[in-house]
Order: C-alpha cells, then structure tokens, then sequence
C-alpha cells in the first residue's frame, strides 16, 4: 500500500537514496506454499522471470497458484537504491518498482500463460499508479532473462495493447527490459507469502477485465 504519499515522478540517480550493501533479507525461508527455496537453486530447466505489477502481495499470490510455478518471491527492481527498505521504496526515492520472481518449469507452464496471468490481472495503462496505489514503486515492468520471454512479452504486450485500444483505454506503460540490466533485491521477510500470512490482507488487482488474445 501507498503509505507515504503519492510519487508521480522518477527520481533522479544522483537524488536516489544511498541503499546499503547488505540484503534486507540475508537468509530467506522456504517458500510457506510450495515448500521450496525462493532463490534456487532449482531443477534443470526452470527459468525465471521477474513482473512488476502494482502491490507485490496480491501479485505474489496469483503465481504460486499457478500451477508448474516451482518458486515465488517478492524483491524490488529497476531503481538505484541497492538493497532498499520497503520504508524507502515507497518514499519514492530509490527508482525501484515492487516485483514478483516467478520460477517456472516451462515444459509445465509456457512463458505466454506466464505473461497472460500478468497482463489480465493489472491495469499495464496507469503509468505510476494501480488503482489506488499511486507511485513509482507501482509502475508496470517485466525483466526478462531469455530471448523467447522477451520476444514472447512484446509479442503479448502488441497483441493486449489492441483489444484495449478497441475498449477505450490509454497506451500501455510497462516497462520491458532485460533483467540482466538491472538487479534484483528481496524484500523482508514478513513480504514474501504476505497473504499466506494473512489470508485476509491488502490485495489490489485494478485490471482491464479483458482477456489477452491467443497467440
């Protein structure tokens, strides 16, 4: 949740927050759903990719249920600040947007069901905002690590763009850059499963309500 006051603008590199250079999270736990290790390593042929796409609570939880899904986490990427706080990352000061790791056995779950859980289950219009979660730490991205995720998510994103250009909607704002060009933290502990922990808690889905065409 927002809980320091909306951001519309990028911070600049050189105003970003120092960081630090220890994680906030040094021993992550086994993931409480489906018991495995949230940062691998992991069987031969898993594959990652990181989405950022509003709230990472809410996020997190639509990809551990999917099945073929062997891993999840939720970390901050695409900023300056390294290592950051959540307290830091909503200030708006550290460039980094709220992100879900998804490790996936492709054999089981496509890079294209991958993408479509993301691009029906958020807003990719809204710029710094999902719903009422308004900031750059909200801002829509996917960090791809393999030529066919990169491929397939423009693909995806051409294909979404015209049905809910048809719908009335605004240009889409996701980001889509190599992962290899930024770096990924893990958030604290009490983030990753948040609604594992708390099966009543905060979750914000401010989707289209349209569904992406088959490719």
């Amino acid at each position: 949740m927002n809980i320091f006051g909306a951001k519309s603008s990028m911070v600049a590199p050189d105003a970003a927050l120092p960081g630090r250079s220890t994680p906030v999270l040094p021993s992550p736990a086994p993931h409480l759903v489906l018991g495995t290790s949230i940062t691998g390593p992991w069987p031969d042929g898993t594959e990652v990719i990181y989405l950022a796409m509003g709230c990472f609570w809410g996020a997190e939880e639509i990809y551990w249920r999917l099945p073929g899904v062997v891993a999840t986490s939720v970390g901050y990427m695409g900023g300056f600040s390294p290592n950051p706080t959540y307290e830091e990352v909503c200030s708006g000061r550290t460039g980094q947007t709220e992100t879900v790791m998804v490790a996936y056995d492709p054999s089981l779950l496509s890079t294209y069901d991958v993408l479509k859980a993301f691009w029906e289950s958020h807003d990719p219009t809204q710029g710094y905002r999902q719903g009422n979660d308004v900031g750059t730490q909200y801002r829509s991205a996917i960090f791809t690590t393999t030529d066919e995720q990169d491929e397939m998510a423009r693909l995806t994103r051409d294909a979404y763009a015209r049905v809910i250009a048809d719908r009335g909607y605004p240009d889409i704002t996701t980001e889509i850059v190599r992962a290899s060009d930024s770096t990924y933290y893990l958030a604290e502990d009490y983030h990753q499963q948040y609604l594992y922990k708390n099966p009543n808690g905060y979750r914000c889905h401010a989707n289209t309500g349209l569904a992406l065409p088959v490719l």
